[in-house]
């Protein structure tokens, strides 16, 4: 081997033998989960009814940062109104009371379909002419 050969080899090792080392290896991935995180207070509302497409439903609720509570309603195609209050946290969880308003009703069904009667033999047609310029 060459002088500078060997001298650039012993530069090398030197160099990388002076990068600090870590005491123990880096660990990667996602951080360990964190429950029972505070919350942040919030309040909101909306509603809709829609008399032409049948629409009607709200949502309300709130939030100090630690209790959750609120309601929502929607109208159901049996023509009962569904609505529930709820209340959540990080004690006893999503606690849910469920009522309905109104008689639930059916409408009698619609006529059932009958296709048209289906004809012996399909119409048939000549075949087209042939291409003049071939």
């Amino acid at each position: 081997m060459s002088a500078k050969l060997i001298l650039v080899v012993g530069a090398l090792a030197a160099v990388a033998s002076a990068v600090p080392r870590p005491d123990s290896p880096p660990v990667y991935g996602a951080p360990p989960p964190t429950y029972k995180q505070p919350g942040m207070p919030f309040e909101f509302a909306y509603a809709v009814k829609d008399p032409y497409s049948g629409n009607d439903y709200a949502h309300a609720q709130t939030s100090d940062g630690h209790v959750t509570s609120g309601s929502y309603s929607v109208a159901l195609p049996d023509g009962r109104t569904e609505i529930v209050e709820f209340t959540a946290d990080h004690d006893n969880g999503y606690v849910a009371n469920v009522a309905y308003e109104g008689e639930a009703s059916y409408p009698a069904p619609a006529p059932s379909y009958h296709p048209a009667p289906s004809y012996p033999h399909p119409p048939s047609y000549p075949p087209p002419p042939p291409h003049p310029h071939q």
